[in-house]
């Protein structure tokens, strides 16, 4: 057992990245409109997000860089360098950005629940102040770097709510055959696409993969210990998986068609906590929101250390730029006015579509033999590789279509 605890690593953080406020909240809309009929699609997620995540953390351990540092070096031509660099960046940021306004507004879905009427105006404009002070919570515990205590004490509120999620999907008796056919029978309503692109976007989360690569160096040392690092991974991801399954089949069983407060998303757990249960579900969010508004800023200014090629350390004050960057345009954007629900939704979206980005580079620098040897991809692991990125890619193709209205297939 103390082997065991010992052994637990960066697959734990992965998990927790993807079961937060945008899980919570995608995961329940899909339920509620569309029943079990999208289980496919996060069955889906949950293969390509082991996958890809496999990928950054061999990467991370036979390696001993970072996805960033290696495109970067591995790259020859100065222009295309810079380009890759670029891109990488943009993906990064935008992607973190809107990340950390479904994070910082998932907090916000949380404590409405105990604060009604949150809105402050300021002549003609209108902003949410519970993102300022959610915002100011993440900034005070970044810049400070003495985080790890508290973080571990909200991601016992995390577990505890995913938990509370499978328990309720099993007491729900879910007709088991509905369930199936969900999860087996691919099939997109005529206006799930964007659901699709969204329950993808919340667990294939692009900037996971910089930091699992990152974390992996930093635990484990040579690829004596892929094995572990696998193990550690596979059941991560799978027990994460699991709850986000779970939030579907409880939300199946939710007899509404507005969800817009935690209340509304809470109403899938009360079979368990009665009327208790939105009390339980806006800490669970609260404490995601928080533990989120901390990784995505971090693992945006870990690329751009990357990038760069930085030496300083973490307080550096180019450090701190970036991610001071990225929480106060997370907290700029919630605390605009408009419904959390509709912004976290709109991060899950930009993060399918940026996916396919960040997969491209993933998957040339795990077949290069100068970087993983004997550890570079196989065939098999390329042809998964490549499927994900297509399908990836036909989604998000499909999601343009419906938003802008234009024909793509």
């Amino acid at each position: 057992m103390k082997n065991f605890f010992r052994n637990i690593g960066p697959g734990t953080l992965v998990a927790a990245a993807f079961i937060g406020p945008g899980t919570v909240t995608v995961c329940t809309l899909a339920g509620v409109k569309y029943n079990f009929t999208l289980l496919w699609a996060m069955a889906l997620s949950i293969l390509a997000t082991i996958v890809l995540q496999e990928m950054a953390a061999r990467l991370g351990l036979v390696y001993q860089k970072g996805l960033a540092e290696t495109v970067r070096i591995t790259i020859k031509w100065p222009w295309l360098r810079w380009l890759a660099v670029a891109l990488i960046l943009s993906a990064v940021l935008i992607g973190n950005a809107a990340y950390e306004a479904g994070n910082i507004s998932g907090g916000v879905l949380g404590l409405q629940t105990l604060v009604e009427n949150s809105t402050l105006e300021l002549g003609n404009v209108q902003f949410n102040y519970l993102s300022l002070l959610i915002g100011a919570i993440a900034f005070v515990l970044l810049f400070i770097g003495n985080y790890k205590l508290i973080e571990k004490s909200l991601i016992f509120l995390v577990v505890f709510m995913s938990i509370s999620f499978v328990v309720t999907a099993v007491i729900t008796t879910p007709p088991i055959l509905d369930v199936v056919k969900g999860l087996f029978i691919p099939k997109v309503p005529d206006d799930g696409w964007l659901t699709v692109v969204a329950l993808v976007g919340t667990t294939v989360v692009p900037y996971n993969l910089f930091l699992h690569a990152s974390l992996v160096k930093e635990k484990w040392k040579d690829a004596t210990q892929l094995k572990t690092a696998r193990r550690d991974t596979y059941i991560s991801i799978v027990l994460g998986g699991l709850v986000s399954m779970a939030i579907i089949i409880c939300a199946a069983a939710i007899d509404a068609t507005n969800i817009s407060t935690a209340a509304d998303l809470a109403v899938g757990l009360e079979p368990l906590y009665g009327s208790f249960s939105k009390y339980f579900l806006s800490m669970g969010l609260f404490a995601a929101g928080i533990t989120s508004a901390i990784t995505a800023p971090l693992a945006a200014a870990y690329v751009a250390k990357e990038c760069f090629k930085w030496g300083d350390g973490l307080r550096s004050p180019k450090f701190r730029m970036v991610w001071m960057f990225i929480l106060v345009l997370g907290i700029v954007i919630s605390s605009m006015g408009w419904k959390p629900i509709e912004i976290i939704k709109f991060a899950q979206v930009a993060n399918g579509l940026l996916l396919p980005i960040i997969a491209i580079f993933l998957l040339w620098v795990v077949n290069k033999e100068k970087v993983l040897g004997i550890h570079k991809n196989t065939r098999a692991q390329n042809v998964l590789g490549i499927l994900i990125v297509l399908t990836t890619v036909m989604l998000g193709m499909r999601s343009l279509e419906k938003v802008f209205g234009f024909s793509i297939f």
